[in-house]
């Protein structure tokens, strides 16, 4: 019997969601591995605090710099070549941050790893929502989210169980599997479609050329940063917050990592779900948002935790911050097929961007306030202010995606 062959747009999506694992993988690697990987360069005990958040905020300036690099590039050249340039940047620099000897050469691979996975997850919704169907994309983008956040449990497992080093290499050489993979996965229809119109493509710039655009793309920006306030602050500092706490034994940022994100993959998948049974991405992503202040509320009044209810309240409000794969989806129709990898591809590397403010204004706050109070108004000033963003943006649900952008 002849075997059939895969469906192209089962093997976008797959890959994609392969892409979204590997990036996941990696953007809370240095999280898991910051205080073994600076004792094995000899940093001080008393220094690992702030050269940890110096060399997460170079990692998140790598992020920021590279979706406006890659969007533009996806614009421009297509989708594919973002999926394979990016991810070869990545694995390079991934296999040499197992090879760093210093703090200054891990801060610059640090940033150039950010640099190489900025344009993974744009570029893999950009060709899930334009290859699917108007009313059928949000599953697409779902699997990819889920199976995406499923690479930061993998990382937690991998860093506690080998060396730091050893991690790295393991993230290099899946990045390396995927380049392979790559290669049978298809360009967007519309994107070689638009080439044939000879439209301008990728102007960045152009996103805010007009106030209604401005806000649009601001708004998106705002929308995002409750989950990356989650990421930077939450899970890289949990030791600092579960110490403000008062518990006498500290958690582990690794475990609190692995929790946060079985929570953080069940929201996905639920979020997404719920859009498409709904019809509908504005009410789900605001029933996420009120969740996930519900369980932010009771964690932040709590003190004295034991690790065992300290990592439920972690995937609790890891389940709330999972609205993320709703949140891309949304940013991927907003915006016409001239732009599309730029806007998808540089809102969620400037809301991960963001969290070089939320890092800056907590190293500042600890000091006057604790850990726990610090933590607890920068998540009520990001949640209120992205209510406030999400109130005004337009729904999308089953919105045709063949229409340009003026420029």
């Amino acid at each position: 019997m002849k075997k059939e062959p895969i469906s192209p747009i089962f093997w976008a999506v797959f890959v994609a969601a392969l892409g979204y694992f590997v990036d996941a993988y990696d953007i809370v690697l240095f999280t898991i591995l910051r205080t073994k990987s600076l004792q094995g360069l000899g940093v001080p005990a008393d220094q690992i605090f702030t050269v940890g958040i110096d060399l997460l905020n170079w990692q998140l300036i790598g992020l920021l710099l590279g979706g406006i690099f890659w969007g533009i590039l996806g614009d421009k050249k297509g989708r594919l070549s973002v999926l394979f340039g990016s991810i070869f940047i990545y694995s390079i620099s991934n296999i040499l941050n197992g090879f760093v000897t210093s703090v200054e050469f891990y801060r610059l691979l640090r940033f150039t790893t950010g640099l190489g996975l900025a344009g993974e997850l744009g570029a893999g919704i950009t060709l899930v929502t334009e290859i699917m169907s108007r009313t059928g994309r949000g599953w697409g983008t779902t699997i990819v989210a889920s199976i995406g956040v499923l690479g930061v449990l993998i990382a937690s497992v991998v860093g506690q169980q080998f060396d730091w080093r050893v991690s790295y290499w393991i993230g290099g050489a899946m990045g390396m599997v995927l380049l392979v993979l790559r290669l049978n996965v298809y360009e967007s229809g519309l994107f070689t479609t638009l080439v044939k119109k000879n439209i301008q493509r990728g102007n960045f710039f152009s996103l805010f050329s007009s106030w209604k655009k401005t806000f649009k793309y601001v708004r998106a920006v705002l929308i995002g940063m409750p989950t990356w306030f989650g990421v930077s602050i939450l899970l890289t500092f949990a030791p600092e917050i579960g110490k403000s706490m008062g518990m006498v034994e500290l958690p582990d940022s690794g475990r609190a990592v692995f929790f946060a994100y079985v929570g953080l993959t069940l929201g996905d998948i639920a979020s997404g779900s719920l859009s498409q049974l709904l019809r509908n991405r504005k009410k789900v992503v605001v029933g996420f948002f009120l969740l996930t202040s519900f369980f932010m509320a009771l964690f932040f009044l709590q003190n004295g935790l034991s690790l065992q209810v300290f990592y439920a309240f972690y995937l609790a409000m890891g389940f709330g911050f999972g609205f993320w794969a709703v949140f891309i989806t949304m940013v991927s129709e907003q915006f016409g097929t001239n732009l599309r990898s730029t806007a998808t591809t540089t809102i969620p590397n400037f809301v991960r961007g963001s969290a070089v403010l939320l890092t800056v204004a907590f190293k500042n706050l600890t000091p006057l306030w604790g850990a726990l109070n610090a933590a607890a108004f920068l998540g009520f000033m990001t949640m209120i202010v992205s209510l406030w963003a999400m109130s005004s943006l337009e729904e999308t649900f089953g919105k045709d995606m063949d229409f340009i952008e003026p420029i």
